[in-house]
């Protein structure tokens, strides 16, 4: 009976042991899955533009390239089709820096961790795992002549576009 029970008990360690081998193959697996998932899961911004308007008395908006004449700047983007991210509502952060390196706008500070960004505005947008189009005016009031930054940020605080144009 000692030795009968000495050989199951023996099988039953190697069975065991390759159980946790495998188990921790596995686990390696899931992890790099996870990884994977993540990363195809985020969003991406597509044709970011920035273009500057003159404001009508009569509602019109008409192009500029002269910053004395604008009134508006119109930013927009598009967040492409993803069916792996989730949908819900997704956060952007717009920064539009001047040529003097000031942020117009609402000029609010957001925190990520340790670092601060300070943005002109923040933009909801309903993401239900289609292509949207997004556009914001933001209000301007005697801006240079210069180059203009435009900086989107995600809500975890990465860059995921950027454009720059020139007002005369």
């Amino acid at each position: 009976q000692n030795t009968t029970l000495t050989n199951q008990r023996d099988s039953t360690v190697v069975v065991l042991g390759e159980s946790k081998k495998y188990n921790e193959v596995l686990v390696g697996q899931n992890e790099e899955l996870s990884k994977t998932v993540e990363i195809a899961s985020k969003l991406s911004v597509l044709n970011l533009k920035t273009a500057a308007y003159k404001l009508r008395n009569s509602g019109k908006e008409i192009a500029t390239d002269k910053a004395s004449r604008a009134d508006v700047l119109k930013i927009s983007f598009t967040i492409a089709e993803n069916k792996v991210a989730k949908s819900g509502d997704k956060s952007y952060y717009v920064q539009v820096i001047d040529s003097k390196n000031n942020v117009l706008g609402d000029k609010k500070t957001e925190t990520f961790g340790t670092t601060y960004l300070p943005y002109s505005f923040q933009k909801t947008v309903k993401y239900e795992n289609k292509t949207v189009q997004v556009q914001e005016d933001l209000p301007v009031k005697s801006i240079s002549a210069g180059t203009y930054f435009v900086n989107v940020f995600d809500k975890n605080g990465e860059l995921v576009s950027k454009n720059s144009f020139q007002l005369r």
